[in-house]
């Protein structure tokens, strides 16, 4: 496996989504209270971002944090804490007071993780509870026209007849993007080789130059250079055909039954919070989901409302939890 480059500046698109949506939350204000009859909540909540500002995590915990804080009638705080692949965030919601002012925005980074680090260890059921999911999107198996191939099915054949020497590229060990790969490789039965970057600029002119043919990409970066003809969509990866692809299939519907990889972020509370609390936070926040201007601003960034009860996004988080771990062991990244 191979380290490269820096990330590059990101698309215009996704720039200017991005300062669209921390302009709209960074009042994140207050409205008639939608609980006046309980204390709670009686002062600002914060929710923990353990990525930087203009990521989709933090994106979205703005935009859906904005409509919450309407509802709940008042101020919710986004506060990035960097560091460690969003360990550094974790480790603090998980140590906060469990009384419903601290949550964590929580991302499949954070589900993974529980099996990738060997020094700061945060698990969900023990340290942190399900409060509500948010938004999920799914990747893109986009290939260079060179490797010469359209379908799934003709993928699979060339990387078989090919074992170990198609590489793919990573935004990152341990990233969607990394896992994606790794668990076609495990279904499929091939052995695609990762080459991990640091970034997704370099990515994307190393794909479109032919450099690395192979990528589970994200789906909003690589739109355009599909629709273009620079890249080949052979599939996406959810479990049901993405808006932004309606012609292409699934890789389950392409012939890989059962696969299934979406990028997924949500809500989770130190445990211990007191379940009526998580009650009135989940409520709140599935009602913003369901609101147009919502919808409008995730779609914006490649991602649908994903709404869940509290119980639901538990059962979920630990089969993706579990699934991962699974994924991890199998590919040898817990050793690396």
């Amino acid at each position: 496996m191979v380290e490269r480059g820096n990330a590059g500046a990101a698309s215009c698109r996704i720039a200017a989504a991005a300062v669209a949506a921390i302009a709209m939350g960074a009042a994140l204000g207050t409205s008639a209270p939608a609980f006046a009859q309980s204390s709670y909540p009686n002062k600002p909540i914060r929710i923990l971002v353990g990525f930087a500002a203009g990521g989709p995590s933090d994106i979205i915990a703005r935009i859906v944090g904005a409509k919450t804080a309407e509802l709940l009638g008042q101020q919710v705080v986004v506060e990035n804490k960097t560091g460690a692949g969003g360990l550094i965030a974790s480790e603090t919601a998980a140590r906060s007071e469990p009384d419903g002012y601290t949550l964590l925005n929580t991302a499949l980074s954070v589900a993974v993780n529980e099996s990738l680090s060997k020094t700061i260890r945060v698990e969900f059921g023990k340290d942190l509870v399900a409060v509500a999911a948010q938004a999920e999107t799914a990747n893109i198996l986009v290939v260079h026209p060179s490797l010469g191939v359209k379908t799934l099915a003709e993928f699979i054949a060339l990387a078989k007849s090919r074992a170990g020497e198609i590489v793919y590229a990573t935004a990152g060990r341990g990233t969607g993007t990394h896992l994606s790969a790794e668990l076609f490789n495990m279904m499929a039965g091939t052995r695609l080789i990762p080459v991990h970057y640091r970034g997704g600029g370099d990515t994307l002119k190393d794909l479109v130059s032919g450099q690395v043919k192979v990528m589970f990409s994200s789906i909003a970066p690589v739109q355009g250079m599909v629709q273009q003809g620079q890249l080949i969509g052979i599939a996406t990866t959810g479990r049901k055909r993405d808006p932004a692809f309606p012609d292409l299939p699934t890789v389950a519907e392409a012939g890989l039954a059962g696969y299934d990889v979406r990028l997924w972020i949500g809500l989770t509370a130190p445990a211990g919070t007191p379940r009526e609390i998580i009650k009135r936070i989940e409520a709140a926040n599935n009602n913003a989901l369901k609101l147009p201007d919502v919808k409008s601003a995730l779609a914006a960034q490649g991602f649908s409302p994903f709404i869940a009860t509290a119980d639901e996004f538990d059962l979920f988080y630990r089969r993706e939890r579990d699934k991962w771990a699974r994924v991890i062991k199998a590919s040898g990244m817990d050793g690396e």
